[in-house]
């Protein structure tokens, strides 16, 4: 077990305790604190997202435990950020956007097992990245506004309501943008490699035949 698998594993053990300081200040947090703490969980443990894998390959660190458990707390992190936010704050979340986002989560997750069975990988698109960034955004955002619309920062006011918002509004947007693109380089290598195969087959044909003439 190196350092890029077990910082990949504390992304993964932090999700309990983010569901449970949730869920303890659903029943009892009157000045707030536990929403930070929350939001605090999250916003570290995402930022781990990325790390994990530059540290594999810049340390020569690439395992098949890593490849297996990176895509593995991506999928869990962010299916148990907005699933308890349905609970949470079901105004800013409604279930159908959970579904959206999750769903395009296991979409890209499908495509990439196909591919990885017909021999190439579909790379992560930089809007792929972007969307993670938008994503830390909004689920911080809507944690922190079930109990407070806006920040005052000495003379600037932070309007978490709208904050939460619009980036949840860009953030279905991304989702269904996204899985469109990973679907389209999806298809267009899957299309290629049949080609591929098409003309080696009918290569292989080709040469049978003159061989089965010259031996005629």
């Amino acid at each position: 077990m190196n350092l890029p698998n077990n910082i990949t594993l504390t992304r993964i053990a932090a999700i309990p305790l983010m569901l449970w300081v949730l869920r303890t200040s659903l029943l009892s947090d009157i000045n707030g604190e536990r929403e930070i703490v929350a939001a605090t969980i999250f916003i570290l443990a995402s930022l781990t997202d990325g790390f994990d894998g530059y540290l594999a390959r810049k340390r020569n660190q690439v395992t098949t435990l890593g490849m297996l458990l990176d895509p593995l707390a991506d999928k869990l992190w962010i299916t148990a950020g907005f699933v308890s936010l349905v609970q949470f704050n079901p105004t800013m979340v409604p279930a159908w956007i959970a579904v959206v986002i999750i769903g395009r989560e296991f979409l890209v997750s499908g495509l990439r097992s196909i591919a990885a069975t017909q021999g190439f990988t579909i790379e992560a698109s930089n809007l792929g990245k972007f969307k993670m960034v938008v994503q830390i955004i909004t689920i911080a955002a809507a944690i922190f506004d079930r109990r407070w619309a806006y920040w005052q920062l000495g003379g600037f006011i932070l309007p978490i309501h709208w904050i939460a918002k619009v980036t949840i509004w860009i953030m279905v947007v991304l989702s269904l943008w996204s899985a469109a693109d990973y679907f389209a380089a999806f298809w267009s290598k899957i299309a290629g490699t049949a080609d591929k195969r098409r003309k080696r087959r009918a290569f292989i044909l080709s040469r049978r035949r003159k061989s089965d003439v010259a031996a005629g």
